[in-house]
């Protein structure tokens, strides 16, 4: 398949949502009695741009863009930290603030790469095989029920490989952010439809995955 403009667009909307949400993650945030990270207002955003890019183009395309942002994520982590080991200017007073927002500890990034890794594949792999279970039809049940098994396996790999031990490991932490972030996918539905719809229309393609190797290391399509 030749790539388009429209499918590089979806890749770096998918890229970029994911180093946003990882960058402004920092930020707790409170939305009613809810405690959240304010990257759940972005995070979810790279799930249905997931779901856009395996529904349009297939797991195999899918597959070579969460891999993608893998290596993405680990270049701005490298070169953050980079950053902020390099000796500051005498005159600069910023190092603190730096080193808060972008210092990430060793802990946190195995448990956001861990996470990212198996939901995004799960999320791909689920909403492709019932594609083929539903012949196509109600997308609405492919988005919504990807993202349950992705977003489920995501938040729970990730609270628990960054806060198991510690005071600030509370169970109950996975299931508010599995519940808003699927409800966010949610009520994008009519927005994933526009999407889908019209770059299947625009790219000709509807890709079904009866043939494809889902393993998420393999290169073969």
């Amino acid at each position: 398949m030749n790539v388009s403009y429209r499918f590089v667009v979806a890749a770096a909307i998918f890229v970029t949502c994911l180093i946003t949400a990882n960058v402004i993650a920092v930020k707790i945030i409170s939305i009613g009695p809810l405690i959240l990270p304010a990257a759940i207002i972005v995070f979810p955003l790279s799930y249905i741009f997931g779901d856009i890019l395996t529904e349009v183009y297939g797991y195999g395309q899918a597959r070579r863009i969460i891999w993608l942002g893998f290596f993405c994520n680990l270049i701005f982590v490298v070169f953050a930290w980079v950053g902020q080991v390099l000796p500051a200017a005498s005159f600069w007073g910023g190092q603190g603030a730096y080193e808060s927002i972008l210092g990430y500890t060793w802990r946190l990034l195995l448990a956001s790469f861990c996470g990212y890794f198996v939901g995004e594949f799960a999320n791909s792999f689920v909403l492709a095989r019932m594609k083929i279970l539903t012949e196509g039809r109600w997308l609405w049940s492919r988005t919504i029920g990807s993202t349950i098994v992705g977003e489920g396996l995501d938040t729970a790999i990730f609270i628990v490989v960054a806060f198991m031990g510690t005071p600030s490991f509370v169970p109950v932490m996975i299931l508010y952010h599995w519940l808003v972030k699927t409800g966010i996918e949610a009520l994008a539905t009519p927005f994933t439809y526009a999407a889908v719809n019209y770059l299947k229309k625009k790219e000709r393609v509807d890709v079904y995955d009866y043939q494809t190797d889902f393993n998420p290391f393999s290169i073969s399509r």
